[in-house]
């Protein structure tokens, strides 16, 4: 299905391995993969390796594949977790790609994650005088705010939970029974979270963000990456069914967490279940509806 990738996108490509390999370049398949909602992706085949590629149209996400790979290199050099290596990014035409190593998944090794829980807590060691990045970049296909602040009920107030409201306000997706709600339940949040140092963040880790490298050992992908409150990361793991038991308690016998984590989870959460009131609909609302009345 090499006739799926747009012409100018497969002409760049070739003209990169080429350079890159010093050698005739052909590239022979492309398989696409499932689950993508933003862009198209998929295997790549060569005749000099096999790579996974991914593109869209720049007009309608400016930026998005250049920011995402800023994130990947942002973890990668942390030297914490595995991610794919990214070989190239580009716009040509109208639209965006990037090309990155093709990761193999395996059967996971049996302290997978331990693994995972071991890597993320080094990750969450990495900090930054500020809560926020010194610039935005996407969750899903939404713009993610990062204006750098020193206080993190601020910025997730005012940078997280405000901006997604907002995009439903403006929609008219929600009631401004819960508009008022939620207004009246940020007012109050400005004690609620333990003081920590920003950390960094991977910023969108559920199970569909999470592979298994071709050693067996978790590797990241799909970042939304910024520096923050790490019990965000925790809570964003439990919100679609949550990972193995084994991560919790490996996690917190590394990097334990404050007490009382488990009441704020739900706080946490509002922020992902906003987004994907934004992206999928409505009915995302009704689990926020049931958080704002338990935290009156």
């Amino acid at each position: 299905m090499l006739n799926q990738i747009p012409q100018p996108i497969q002409n760049r490509i070739v003209d990169f391995l080429k350079r890159t390999t010093e050698q005739k370049v052909e590239l022979q398949r492309f398989v696409f993969a499932s689950g993508g909602c933003i862009n198209h992706g998929g295997q790549l085949s060569a005749t000099s390796g096999t790579y996974f590629l991914k593109w869209n149209l720049q007009s309608q996400f400016p930026h998005m594949l250049k920011l995402e790979t800023r994130g990947l290199n942002l973890l990668r050099n942390s030297k914490t977790m595995q991610t794919p290596e990214v070989l190239m990014t580009g716009a040509v035409g109208d639209f965006q790609f990037v090309l990155m190593e093709y990761v193999e998944s395996r059967r996971r090794t049996e302290d997978y994650w331990v693994e995972l829980a071991t890597g993320l807590a080094a990750l969450h060691k990495h900090s930054s005088p500020y809560f926020g990045l010194e610039y935005d970049n996407y969750i899903g296909s939404l713009a993610q705010i990062n204006l750098p602040m020193q206080s993190w009920p601020d910025f997730f107030v005012s940078n997280r939970l405000e901006p997604q409201l907002k995009m439903l306000v403006d929609s008219n997706k929600i009631e401004p029974g819960l508009v008022r709600a939620l207004k009246a339940l940020c007012g109050r949040l400005s004690n609620f979270f333990p003081e920590e140092a920003p950390a960094l963040l991977h910023g969108d880790l559920w199970s569909g963000n999470l592979l298994v490298g071709e050693d067996g050992k978790p590797c990241l992908i799909d970042p939304a990456v910024y520096y923050g409150h790490r019990e965000a990361e925790l809570a964003f793991t439990k919100l679609f069914g949550g990972f193995e038991s084994q991560f919790y308690e490996a996690y917190m016998s590394i990097f334990p967490l404050n007490a009382g984590f488990e009441q704020r989870v739900e706080i946490y959460n509002l922020y992902p279940l906003l987004v994907h009131a934004n992206l999928f609909g409505p009915s995302y609302l009704s689990e926020v509806n049931r958080i704002t009345n338990h935290f009156k």
